[in-house]
C-alpha cells in the first residue's frame, strides 16, 4: 500500500495505524505533530486512524532556537 509522507511516496503495511507507522519510522511523538489528509490531529487520535492507500500525511517537527 502506498501513502505520501511529506510529499514522498512510501510503502506501508495494510492495516497499519498512524501510531504504528510513527513507531516503525522511529519518530518521537513528543517532538512531532501530524496532519492526515489535510486535518491536524491530536496525538490521542493517532492509534485510531488506519492508513489507507493514497493517504497523505505531513509530519511536522518542532524546533527551538533564535537569538
Amino acid at each position: 500500500m502506498k501513502i505520501r509522507v511529506n510529499g514522498v511516496v512510501e510503502e506501508c503495511s495494510e492495516g497499519q495505524t498512524l501510531s504504528d507507522y510513527m513507531k516503525v519510522k522511529g519518530f518521537d511523538p513528543a517532538l512531532v505533530s501530524l496532519e492526515h489528509n489535510g486535518r491536524i490531529l491530536d496525538k490521542d487520535d493517532w492509534s485510531g486512524i488506519t492508513l489507507r492507500d493514497d493517504d497523505e500525511v505531513e509530519v511536522l517537527f518542532f524546533m527551538g532556537g533564535g537569538v
